[in-house]
């Protein structure tokens, strides 16, 4: 391949006619420029071809679009042109690397303000539906907002970014560390952006198990939102959930009153389904077991899978092995088969692991491992299996053989 490297449009032209052995009516004829344009690019009469022009010779040769558009935003300073290019290269195979050198010399252009052009390039990512390269134009607005002091960029820009890689599963506790980078920057946001900022951590606190922040950062935003959102809703019941889980039953129940008050679809059966759990988990059994066996059968199936983990939670520590075993009679009734949300790999996660839990313990120790296993992978696509688990469920697993069948020196290696 030619290097075109360095080299003007003119120049590119010139030596693919040469390669090629093409006269101007060839190239006419590949992309639809007349003979006289291209002859007059070629000479360098035209310093500066309008993008209409460049881009239907660079279509005609798509090995060497890179290298045109390279060489005309060296020649061009006009903002709505440059506008186009970035537009052009969207749709183009070289898009990963184009997108943020036309980027770059959009904000490094002399003929409009730095904040003008960051402006402008912040509201026309929001436009672009490939959430990689909205990320590398985020990217580099930070880094530029950086370099130039520009701290209400560098805000919104963070923002924007922890919004897209907040959806990283693997990644959620690294991200939920670079979005409290955007604390520093607060006050640069508008109140609409610090509401969406507040909620969305909470409920990312939530799922990494950080269940105080997840209150605070909800809390924060409940504070400036006045309307009712389902982005509230769903805050609402993260903290509810934080609050049960560090056992603040009469929180829990003081704000459920509250999240009833919400018409969204998702907030009838999961107000039911948290009361009934709040009353387990305070040990009312004879009260929470009914309510719970009964949403199995009427709730949707999105909540099953979470009902049957607390009905199996109960069952295992009352000792009703009978009822366990109901509830995997059914399992192919409550299993998602792909989930997609932090939570629901969380509740697959447990379901496993109460699965190896009654397993075992009626001896079937190589099924009980298996299980286990598969809590494993689960709770590790979303970083939430802590190494100290697997210690725990062996040393269960060894005291049922050595309490219930007096078997010793079983070989777990076989099976995990």
């Amino acid at each position: 391949m030619v290097d075109f490297k360095h080299k003007t449009i003119s120049d590119i032209i010139f030596q693919l006619r040469k390669d090629r052995n093409l006269t101007y009516a060839n190239l006419e004829e590949l992309t639809g420029v007349s003979i006289p344009v291209l002859h007059k690019i070629e000479a360098g009469i035209t310093k500066r071809p309008e993008f209409k022009t460049v881009k239907a010779i660079a279509r005609a040769f798509p090995d060497f679009y890179k290298e045109f558009v390279e060489c005309f935003i060296t020649i061009e300073n006009r903002i709505e042109t440059l506008f186009e290019v970035l537009q052009d290269v969207l749709s183009s195979e070289e898009k990963d690397s184009l997108v943020p050198k036309v980027a770059l010399h959009l904000l490094e252009n002399p003929n409009c303000e730095t904040e003008e052009s960051l402006n402008r390039l912040y509201y026309f990512s929001h436009r672009i539906n490939d959430s990689c390269l909205r990320l590398k134009i985020y990217k580099l607005i930070v880094k530029y907002s950086r370099e130039h002091g520009i701290s209400n960029f560098i805000a919104r820009g963070l923002l924007q970014k922890y919004l897209i890689e907040r959806l990283d599963l693997k990644r959620l506790d690294q991200t939920f560390q670079d979005g409290l980078e955007i604390m520093h920057y607060i006050n640069f946001l508008s109140n609409e952006e610090k509401v969406i900022y507040y909620f969305r951590m909470g409920l990312h606190a939530h799922n990494t198990k950080k269940y105080r922040e997840c209150i605070e950062f909800c809390e924060k935003g409940m504070v400036l939102e006045k309307n009712e959102s389902e982005l509230k809703a769903r805050a609402l019941l993260s903290m509810i959930n934080s609050h049960l889980i560090q056992k603040n039953y009469d929180k829990v129940e003081e704000l459920l009153d509250v999240f009833e008050n919400y018409e969204y679809e998702f907030v009838y059966e999961a107000a039911k389904i948290t009361r009934a759990i709040t009353k387990a988990r305070k040990g009312e059994y004879d009260i929470a077991v009914p309510l719970l066996e009964n949403y199995l059968e009427v709730l949707s199936q999105q909540y099953r899978l979470h009902i049957v983990d607390e009905l199996f939670e109960i069952y295992l520590k009352i000792d009703d092995m009978d009822a366990c075993s109901k509830l995997l009679e059914r399992e192919y009734k409550m299993l998602v088969t792909f989930p997609e949300l932090p939570h629901t790999y969380k509740a697959l996660g447990k379901y496993y692991r109460h699965k190896g839990y009654y397993q075992v313990t009626i001896g079937l120790i190589d099924e009980g491992v298996k299980s286990f296993a598969v809590s494993v992978q689960y709770l590790t696509r979303i970083n939430a299996f802590e190494e100290k688990d697997i210690y725990v469920f062996l040393l269960f697993i060894q005291n049922s053989i050595i309490l219930n069948q007096g078997l010793y020196g079983y070989n777990f290696r076989k099976v995990l």
